[in-house]
C-alpha cells in the first residue's frame, strides 16, 4: 500500500510547489510549530491553501495540517511559508523549557541515595 502523496503522485505535489523544494520564507516551520489564520480564504485561492485556512481558524501544529491534508510535511511548510509571506498565517514556534538549576538536581540525586 503506498503512503498518501508519496508514490501515487509525485507530479501533483510538484504541481503544488511549483517545482520548488524548499521554502522561500525566513520563517521555519517546525513539527510543533502552532499555525494561526490572520484571514479568511479568498476564492480564486490554490485549495490547499484555502484548507489550511480553514483548518487554521485555532492554532494547529504543522504536523496535524500535513496529516489532515494527507501531505508529506516537506510540502506543507512549503505551502505554510507561501500564506506566511503574504501574511495569511502566523507562526508561534513552542518556547524552550528551562533547564533546571544543576545544583537542585544534585540535591535530588542525593535525595534518593540516601533512600
Amino acid at each position: 500500500m503506498s503512503r498518501p502523496g508519496r508514490d501515487d503522485a509525485p507530479d501533483r505535489l510538484y504541481t503544488l510547489t511549483g517545482g520548488r523544494a524548499r521554502s522561500d520564507s525566513a520563517a521555519r516551520f517546525d513539527l510543533v510549530t502552532l499555525v494561526v489564520a490572520e484571514c479568511d480564504p479568498v476564492p480564486g485561492m490554490q485549495s490547499e491553501h484555502a484548507a489550511i485556512l480553514r483548518m487554521c481558524e485555532r492554532p494547529t501544529a504543522v504536523v496535524e495540517i500535513a496529516a489532515e491534508l494527507r501531505l508529506p510535511v516537506s510540502i506543507t511548510r512549503i505551502l505554510l511559508s507561501d500564506l506566511h509571506a503574504a501574511g495569511r498565517v502566523s507562526a508561534r514556534h513552542p518556547r524552550t523549557a528551562a533547564l533546571p538549576d544543576p545544583d537542585i538536581l544534585d540535591k535530588v540525586l542525593v535525595g534518593l541515595r540516601n533512600l
